[in-house]
């Protein structure tokens, strides 16, 4: 399962960083007079509504969905992360807040609330960002924190807290270390996450604007050829999935392979 994730997230971001450079074909010229034509040698994912090449915008549109992927992880797992911890390890008043924004943000659907944020601050890119990284970080503070309340009473937590190190110097030399296995997990599964609500909140008009490529657009735009030029469809379809499940059997292999009891309990 760790191969077959590791090769298709390989082949996808290959694609993403080489295929627009090396394709023949712009993602935005236009070729009206053979629009919506069924995938031929010249072009083999055909071409859309507006008479524009399928494979070339998949293929931006690949390097959109690593680019949501990627900051979305990196900032909810660095804000996650820190969060948990100081949660965790100080406990009392400070820990109560902390729960208590996690419990809220917890109380509402996902997509919900990233839609009612970029329906407030107005579609774009960057508000997408922003809307899922205010629901993505509350899972890995959440993961962090139990992680820290378990690692806080090993012995040699204790002995430095004994020896006057500071808060900070225990939390980065002591504990979190030991939680970066699992928020690596958390973090390829979230990836994925990511990617279906950037995919969503575009399908919704919500995120990436036109004529930008964008997978979640480019099904919205075939919806009304499904039946004529499926190809609008099937093909940013299968990209998505195909990119999805393998950032899912990436996390679980990885999964299994740092912590071997969670495949033998299967």
């Amino acid at each position: 399962m760790l191969r077959v994730g590791a090769a298709l997230v390989g082949v996808a971001l290959l694609a993403a960083l080489v295929g627009p450079v090396v394709t023949p074909w712009d993602p935005a010229s236009q070729e009206l007079a053979l629009r919506l034509a069924a995938p031929s040698l010249a072009h083999p994912f055909g071409l859309d509504e507006l008479g524009r090449d399928i494979l070339a915008r998949v293929l931006a549109g690949a390097r959109i969905s690593f680019l949501v992927g990627l900051t979305v992880v990196t900032v909810s797992a660095t804000v996650g992360t820190m969060l948990g911890a100081i949660a965790g390890y100080a406990g009392g008043r400070v820990d109560d807040v902390i729960s208590r924004v996690i419990d809220i943000l917890l109380a509402f659907p996902g997509l919900l609330l990233a839609i009612a944020l970029v329906a407030v601050l107005g579609p774009s890119l960057v508000n997408v960002l922003f809307a899922l990284t205010i629901i993505g970080w509350v899972g890995y503070a959440r993961l962090v924190r139990g992680q820290v309340l378990r690692a806080r009473e090993f012995e040699y937590v204790q002995a430095a807290r004994a020896l006057g190190a500071s808060m900070t110097r225990i939390l980065l030399k002591h504990i979190i270390p030991t939680a970066i296995p699992a928020v690596i997990v958390q973090g390829t599964l979230g990836m994925a996450g990511a990617i279906i609500g950037e995919a969503s909140l575009s399908f919704l008009g919500l995120g990436v604007q036109p004529p930008t490529p964008s997978w979640g657009t480019m099904l919205n735009g075939g919806r009304a050829h499904i039946l004529d030029a499926p190809h609008l469809t099937i093909f940013p379809g299968l990209a998505i999935a195909l990119l999805v499940l393998g950032l899912n059997f990436l996390g679980d292999g990885l999964r299994d392979r740092i912590d071997p009891r969670s495949e033998s309990g299967r």
